[in-house]
């Protein structure tokens, strides 16, 4: 059976009409993944993907090696003190470019904290969120589109490097992220979209 989720190149992640491209026009975007979720109805938005998101960290369908992964990141980071966030709200650059427009539109506070990381926008079929801290300065980019089957959720992933360690840290991480937790990651959002929306056509 084909996995409803792959990484993808960026280009077809690029041709999408998003406000995230013109906002982090100068950050290296790092990875693009999409998944192909069933059904789903008219109504779905970024907000189910984002309250599905936000069950994860009480989920235990993730794996005993991710949350492993999860826990070795979290000890190593507050020894090494590097999930000190670097940024005040008001000092946020990318918080700061927010138009009007941006502002008025978001369905979520821009600064709002969203568990490790604080939201730039929520549109109905786009969010966008930043993390800086000792290692990275880092964005996690969501969209989400209607297909013939149901919808597609991108997720793209921008790094803005702080320094030397943000090339070794991002190097020693991949390998984990892209075979472990990013899937299982998107495993959780599918089988969890799944047994809420797939009986909606």
């Amino acid at each position: 059976m084909t996995r409803a989720w792959s990484r993808v190149e960026s280009d077809e992640y690029r041709h999408l009409p998003l406000r995230a491209h013109t906002l982090l026009v100068e950050v290296p975007l790092h990875d693009v993944w999409r998944l192909e979720l069933p059904n789903g109805g008219a109504d779905r938005s970024i907000e189910d993907i984002r309250a599905i998101l936000q069950r994860l960290p009480a989920s235990t369908g993730l794996g005993p090696a991710v949350r492993a992964l999860f826990w070795l990141r979290k000890s190593i980071g507050v020894a090494f003190r590097w999930d000190t966030e670097r940024f005040e709200e008001y000092s946020s650059p990318y918080l700061n470019r927010l138009t009007a427009e941006d502002r008025g539109e978001s369905l979520a506070a821009p600064g709002t904290i969203d568990g490790p990381f604080r939201v730039l926008y929520v549109r109905d079929n786009e969010a966008l969120s930043e993390i800086r801290n000792a290692t990275v300065h880092a964005f996690s980019a969501l969209a989400l589109r209607r297909t013939d089957a149901g919808h597609r959720l991108y997720w793209a992933i921008y790094v803005q490097p702080v320094g030397l360690i943000s090339h070794l840290y991002m190097a020693a991480i991949d390998p984990f992220r892209r075979l472990l937790v990013y899937p299982a990651i998107l495993r959780h959002i599918y089988e969890s979209w799944s047994a809420a929306y797939a009986a909606e056509e």
